[in-house]
């Protein structure tokens, strides 16, 4: 299994590269874990000039990794860690072997890329630093193939 994280900007925190790091250590007994960084345009002074440079860099990156496509996006599905274990098993079932995830950047993507998405992922209605999001991210899905496994991290 291959899993991407396609995300906008660079990691500056050492705590949060550290934390990144052990995750996708952990990763390793699964598949490949990469994270692919994409640069930031937030400094336009258009706001919709951002979102549409940021997204079409995603939409090429994905082109470039194909795979099942999960959007992390605050009006997308919440569902527990134990429901998205299952749908990961789901998408392995379908015969996908690579999924990526994305994380926008602080002006989120175009309604083309969620329109494009497979599946829209809601951790919470509340809004959360995109560097520690990557954090939280990659322990997430460690503990999603945990459940699958039945490796004891997850309680």
């Amino acid at each position: 299994m291959n899993i991407n994280i396609i995300c906008i900007g660079k990691v500056k925190e050492k705590y949060i590269l550290d934390g990144i790091a052990e995750f996708s250590k952990r990763m390793q007994a699964f598949g490949k874990f990469k994270i692919i960084e994409l640069k930031e345009f937030g400094n336009d002074s258009d706001r919709s000039t951002s979102i549409e440079k940021e997204s079409k860099s995603i939409f090429e990156t994905l082109e470039k990794n194909k795979g099942y496509n999960i959007l992390l996006d605050i009006q997308g599905k919440n569902i527990s860690s134990e429901e998205m274990a299952k749908e990961i098993e789901n998408i392995c079932i379908k015969g996908y072997s690579t999924i990526n995830f994305i994380i926008g950047g602080s002006y989120g993507v175009s309604d083309e890329l969620k329109k494009e998405s497979d599946f829209r992922l809601s951790f919470s209605k509340m809004t959360f630093p995109h560097q520690l999001m990557r954090l939280i991210l990659s322990e997430q899905i460690y503990r999603w193939f945990s459940i699958i496994n039945n490796i004891k991290y997850h309680k």
